[in-house]
């Protein structure tokens, strides 16, 4: 009989320090049965969560559709189900196929589905306790005799521990996905580069706050990196003009990110939303001039959206682009461009509509032409007398590429420089989602790419680390703390390459918005928890785990801020689902 213990599996449970951990304290149950737990548990959080989902649109609805007041007044509510909406769909794709996984795979899903149970009722329990809502049948799972066997199976003290020596063992590689040959062997290169060239440089660049240096930038260039987003037929990988290499941006973008997020994970990004929304909106003329250039890395661009007033809310936005000869000329400012010194061409989305309330039907996007910089400053003055002026601002991580505030003053821009041209005016907000929704997958995968680093300093560390004559893997909290690190991470890049693999089908926008919301939460507590394994050493600057930790930081804030994205998108559009199954 097939059992679910890593016991006799070729993964050794280790030596346990005093008080032992008797390995038959771990329920004796076959493959089958708790893999029947398992999905029993799972249809029933889905049953509940469903309740929850109908209750929530009940009260955010009004005369069958979703009412803004309503759905403002009831934020905390939405915002709960969103991440209780993520949770859940990763425990559910952790489960797919888990027949097929290695012993250690199958382990880590079934712990994180035993862990994300009880976040999801928590969650779950919020929203019944406060829109009043019958919580016996929340109360009844909780306490469901299914739930504590899967938990006694495969998230006690015992199962974690075992779990955690075998993380330990295997230095943190876990969460196997499949892959074709070529995104297989594209993601074995960039690995040794990114280990080879990127890591070596990665702790300079961060502690002196320097920019990405040409050492890195052109040997990325070479390897293809900026146009992975962009069709073949404009000089780039992809295949067709969709999301046809999802996975290859996902493998390559975890590849350099664990190495560094700002220094290599990162440079994708731009060209990412970019080279999308050109292919969105752009005329047949601009997507052959622009795209070829974009994917060869000359210029490098960047993206300048949010503003001081507005952050997150793009239908507001106020950077006014005034019509004048042959152009329209820019006023005002635009704070968190990501990369705007280096790069020599900016996404610029303004606002066209002299009507404030024309909101998100009155931007349009502007492609504005710069000097590259290396410094933290620049000043660049248009020959009529337009300016733009940029600052970097000091931020605790994610240096290397910096974040500037701008300011443009009656800076011009030709006609053949808005996306779309005539045709484009009053568009840039749908080609500026058009663009997101790469962007927010390619931001999932730079958090697996920190998870992934995090997991596996943590379990090395633990391995060579020695507190009280022991090695720190050897106490039993280390290894309850590395098997859920384990388990939060394996099933975040599961979930990072399944979503992948919808987007490249044409689907899975929606999914791409859970997977961002969830993957770059969980960098943060896996980074935590790996510094926190590291102790006084975490907190070093020369700890790589340091920087692992302020560069997760920010994953939750950019390419839609945590908040934004829970409640603008994911709410709504589950929401949404639900009113149209309502009135089915």
């Amino acid at each position: 009989m097939e059992t679910s213990s890593l016991a006799g599996s070729g993964l050794r449970p280790g030596r346990e320090i005093q008080p032992a951990v008797a390995m038959n304290t771990i329920p004796t149950l076959s493959f089958d049965e708790i893999n029947g737990l398992a999905h029993s548990v799972s249809s029933d959080l889905r049953h509940l969560f469903d309740q929850a989902a109908q209750a929530v649109t009940s009260v955010c609805a009004a005369d069958g559709r979703l009412d803004p007041a309503r759905l403002d007044a009831h934020q905390y509510v939405c915002y709960e189900l969103a991440l209780a909406a993520a949770e859940l769909l990763a425990a559910e794709n952790a489960l797919l196929d888990v027949a097929n996984c290695s012993p250690l795979d199958r382990a880590l899903a079934f712990a994180f589905l035993s862990d994300t149970a009880s976040v999801v009722l928590q969650k779950l329990e919020v929203i019944f306790f406060e829109l009043d809502v019958n919580s016996a049948a929340l109360q009844a799972l909780a306490a469901n005799a299914t739930l504590a066997s899967l938990r006694r199976a495969s998230a006690s003290n015992a199962a974690l521990t075992m779990i955690g020596r075998a993380v330990a063992e295997a230095d943190g590689d876990c969460g196997a996905v499949t892959l074709d040959d070529s995104t297989e062997m594209a993601q074995a290169a960039f690995r040794r580069f990114a280990a080879e060239v990127v890591a070596p440089q990665a702790e300079k660049i961060h502690r002196h706050d320097l920019t990405v240096p040409e050492a890195l930038l052109q040997p990325l260039r070479e390897m293809g990196v900026f146009g992975l987003s962009i069709p073949e037929t404009y000089g780039g990988s992809a295949q067709g003009e969709g999301a046809g290499d999802a996975l290859m941006m996902i493998a390559i973008t975890e590849a350099l990110s664990a190495a560094s997020l700002a220094a290599a994970g990162s440079l994708i990004t731009r060209p990412e939303i970019l080279a999308r929304a050109l292919l969105s909106g752009g005329t047949e003329r601009q997507k052959a001039h622009w795209l070829p250039k974009i994917a060869v890395g000359e210029p490098l661009c960047a993206i300048a959206i949010t503003e001081p007033d507005f952050g997150s809310d793009v239908a507001s936005l106020s950077l006014r682009a005034t019509p004048t000869s042959g152009g329209w000329l820019l006023n005002g400012a635009k704070t968190w461009c990501t990369f705007a010194g280096k790069a020599g061409l900016l996404m610029v989305v303004a606002r066209t509509s002299a009507e404030r309330a024309a909101a998100h039907r009155g931007l349009s996007i502007m492609l504005v032409e710069k000097p590259s910089s290396d410094g933290h400053e620049f000043d660049f003055v248009q020959e009529g007398g337009g300016r733009i002026q940029g600052r970097a601002i000091p931020t605790i991580g994610y240096r290397g590429m910096h974040s500037f505030d701008l300011a443009f003053e009656e800076f011009f821009v030709p006609d053949s420089h808005v996306i779309g041209e005539e045709g484009g005016v009053g568009k840039g907000f749908y080609l500026t989602m058009a663009g997101m929704v790469g962007g927010r997958m390619q931001t999932a995968a730079r958090a697996v790419g920190v998870m992934h680093a995090a997991l596996g300093a943590a379990a090395r560390y633990a391995g060579d680390r020695r507190v009280f004559g022991h090695a720190l893997i050897d106490y039993p909290l280390t290894q309850v703390k590395i098997a859920r690190m384990a388990a939060r991470f394996a099933a975040c890049r599961r979930l990072t390459y399944a979503v992948g693999r919808r987007l490249e089908s044409g689907a899975g926008r929606m999914e791409a918005s859970l997977v961002k919301l969830l993957t770059c939460r969980s960098a943060e507590i896996v980074t935590r928890d790996a510094m926190q394994i590291h102790g006084g050493m975490g907190y070093a600057e020369e700890s790589a785990v340091s920087r692992y930790f302020v560069d997760a930081r920010v994953l939750s804030i950019f390419e839609g801020a945590e908040e934004t994205l829970a409640l603008k998108v994911i709410a709504r559009n589950l929401l949404e689902q639900k009113l149209g199954l309502l009135h089915d």
